[in-house]
């Protein structure tokens, strides 16, 4: 789930100097968790929820900190054309004893952003609030998912970098976000904390081959093609990847190990083609390294029969 730049007009469920539902929307516009977001984080910051006028109160402090943040074990988020891709995000938070996390008006997140707080390009977001596990009476683990659906617009390919991972909190105090009327700031606690962690994101990357004629005489000479593409998020296609060096490996019958015949580049359709001298019985494959926007794919083998 995503918000773009636009995130500072996320929702008409928000009045403008404050978070409330309009009576006439009430039914069918709660505040998402964007909404919250945006508005705690302006009022936090002195702002009003949406106009950027100053505020009649904000937040106070709430006494709460993230720690051991990690998304996707750490791993790039690879993520291709379709369906949904739901990276783990897992942190410990640190709170004062009088903050019951397991009541209802808490609530706490970890996001993945990028670009700056205050004009962000994409923000990523979980479905659901994450699910916290009490350690002792001011330390709670807590395990959630960045959910990313690229055929619903949630990438551009510019999004293929490393996303900043920010956690927050909200103690409602009672001020209840979801109904008309308004709240008051003054009672609601509010902390945010920037840059816990980076995550990077890929475009998910196929890669074919085909070794022909089989089977062949010893000694003539075999063709190898194939085609490395990625994930193209803005018209959810596989496209070609470009002048990229791929290896071209043997593995004989009966081994277990490749080795590298040659590196070649693909075209600027991705595609793939050179030739090899047919020795013996085996399994030829391509093997690409993989990009920082891209990630390293090999092929199956290829056996061909050298007679």
């Amino acid at each position: 789930m995503r918000i773009r730049a636009t995130v500072a007009a996320v929702s008409g469920a928000l009045a403008l100097s404050a978070l409330a539902v309009p009576a006439a929307n009430a039914a069918d516009s709660a505040p998402s968790k964007a909404d919250l977001f945006q508005a705690a984080h302006r009022a936090a910051a002195g702002k009003s929820a949406f106009t950027g006028s100053t505020a009649a109160a904000a937040p106070y402090a709430l006494d709460l900190k993230f720690s051991g943040v990690s998304v996707n074990n750490g791993k790039p988020i690879v993520v291709g054309t379709t369906g949904k891709v739901s990276a783990p995000v897992s942190f410990k938070v640190t709170h004062a004893a009088d903050i019951d996390l397991d009541a209802e008006d808490i609530e706490l997140d970890v996001l993945l952003y990028r670009g700056t707080l205050s004009n962000p390009v994409n923000i990523l977001w979980g479905d659901n609030w994450p699910s916290c596990v009490n350690v002792s009476a001011t330390v709670a683990t807590c395990k959630n998912t960045i959910d990313i659906r690229p055929a619903d617009g949630d990438l551009l390919n510019s999004d293929a970098t490393s996303f900043k991972a920010l956690g927050y909190a909200y103690d409602w105090n009672d001020q209840d976000p979801y109904t008309e009327g308004g709240i008051d700031w003054s009672k609601v606690g509010y902390t945010e904390a920037d840059a816990l962690t980076l995550a990077k994101l890929q475009r998910a990357s196929k890669l074919t081959v085909n070794a022909a004629p089989e089977p062949v005489r010893k000694g003539a000479t075999i063709t190898v093609t194939g085609k490395l593409s990625r994930a193209n998020w803005e018209d959810n296609q596989y496209h070609g990847y470009s002048t990229q060096p791929v290896k071209l490996q043997f593995r004989k019958k009966g081994s277990s190990t490749y080795t590298t015949v040659k590196t070649i580049k693909t075209s600027t359709t991705g595609a793939l083609k050179t030739t090899a001298k047919a020795t013996a019985d085996g399994y030829f494959r391509y093997s690409f390294a993989g990009t920082s926007t891209t990630p390293t794919v090999t092929t199956a083998g290829d056996f061909v029969d050298v007679r």
